[in-house]
């Protein structure tokens, strides 16, 4: 069963006609995993915090209310010890196929913060809307996929974020690996 909200205006006044915020940025992978082990490495904090961020960084807190209208905190920890935190909405959400949520800079509680607030631009990045699809494929794989509509960046911004999500993916197929082995050890 599928859930949806309202979404939130996201699209800053700057994003203009022909600028990379008309393109969707779509990052794949496929995981040796069952659907729901995939779903689970997604949506539960505990696991969150093992992949959250690309390589070297960690996740310290994660929060999430999975449920339309819930929200997400994410901190991201640089190897030199600073911490970003992103926020988010979940605005539409069917279990095990598909989330919608509006991604944001936030503070430590999970408010939205001007990305100022870490030293980019203003409108840097004021908003995405990104979603997220888990299919199924073959046998015992799963392919998510990740599209975000990032509204102000430029072509070289979507390129960095994009080598950051296939790292972050790649660190999640390690937690994922292992929720597998634990799953075949607790059916043996």
């Amino acid at each position: 069963m599928s859930q949806q909200a309202t979404p939130n205006p996201a699209a800053p006044a700057h994003a203009t006609p022909g600028n990379a915020a008309n393109e969707v940025q779509i990052i794949t992978r496929i995981f040796d995993a069952p659907r729901a082990l995939v779903w689970k490495a997604w949506t539960d904090p505990e696991y969150v915090k093992q992949w959250w961020g690309p390589k070297g960084f960690t996740s310290p807190v994660c929060r999430i209310d999975l449920r339309v209208g819930g929200r997400f905190t994410y901190c991201m920890r640089t190897p030199d010890g600073h911490d970003f935190y992103n926020g988010g909405e979940f605005l539409e959400i069917t279990p095990l196929e598909r989330i919608v949520w509006l991604w944001y800079f936030a503070d430590a509680d999970g408010n939205r913060v001007n990305p100022s607030h870490y030293g980019f631009p203003a409108e840097d990045r004021e908003g995405n809307i990104d979603e997220i699809l888990f299919e199924e494929v073959g046998s015992n794989q799963t392919r998510l996929t990740f599209k975000r509509n990032d509204l102000t960046a430029s072509k070289e911004e979507q390129e960095g974020a994009a080598e950051g999500y296939r790292q972050i993916l790649d660190k999640m197929a390690g937690v994922v690996a292992a929720l597998v082995r634990n799953s075949q050890l607790q059916s043996a």
